[in-house]
C-alpha cells in the first residue's frame, strides 16, 4: 500500500507561547479548516490537547459527505511539537506532525503528514484525481487564516 506525505510551513510573528496555545487548541481547528468541509468538534473539551486525547469530529471531505473522524493526540512535547494519528475515518492511515520552532521574531510552524487511502490501487487513483489537491486546498486555506489571525502590525502581534 503506497504512503503519502505532505509537508509545509509557515512563518508566523508571534511568541512561541501564542503559538502554542492556539494550535493546542482543539477548538481552534475549525477556524482552520474550509467551511465547505463542515468540520464539528463532537468531544465536549475544555482542555488543551494532552498524551492519548481522544476527539471526535464530523467532516464531509468530498462530495459533502459527512464522515466521523476519531483522532488520538501523541508525543506532546510542550512548545515543540505534538502528534495526531487517526483512529477512525476517510483514511487507511493518517499521522499528523505539528512541530513548532522559535526563530527571529516569530515562529516557524511545520506541518508533516503522513497518509494512505483505502482500496489499493483504486484509492491510489483517487489520490492522484481529488485527495492530493484537497489536501494541499486545506493546508493553503489554513496560511491564509493563520497569516490573517497572526499578521504583524505596527510592531505588535
Amino acid at each position: 500500500m503506497k504512503e503519502f506525505e505532505y509537508k509545509t510551513e509557515q512563518f508566523l510573528p508571534i511568541h512561541i507561547q501564542t503559538a502554542w496555545d492556539f494550535f493546542s487548541s482543539p477548538d481552534n481547528l475549525s477556524l482552520l479548516t474550509p467551511k465547505d468541509m463542515d468540520f464539528t468538534v463532537l468531544t465536549e473539551l475544555n482542555s488543551h490537547i494532552y498524551n492519548n486525547m481522544i476527539i471526535d469530529y464530523t467532516v464531509s471531505p468530498l462530495l459533502n459527505i459527512p464522515l466521523k473522524w476519531k483522532t488520538k493526540i501523541l508525543d506532546v512535547d510542550d512548545k515543540v511539537e505534538f502528534t495526531d494519528i487517526q483512529l477512525k475515518g476517510p483514511f487507511k492511515k493518517w499521522k499528523h506532525v505539528h512541530q513548532f520552532v522559535q526563530i527571529d521574531e516569530g515562529v516557524l510552524v511545520k506541518d508533516i503528514v503522513q497518509y494512505q487511502l483505502p482500496f489499493g490501487i483504486i484509492g491510489q487513483f483517487v489520490h492522484s484525481l481529488v485527495v492530493k489537491k484537497r489536501i494541499e486546498d486545506i493546508f493553503s486555506y489554513r496560511k491564509k487564516v493563520l497569516a490573517r489571525l497572526f499578521k504583524k502590525q505596527n510592531g505588535t502581534t
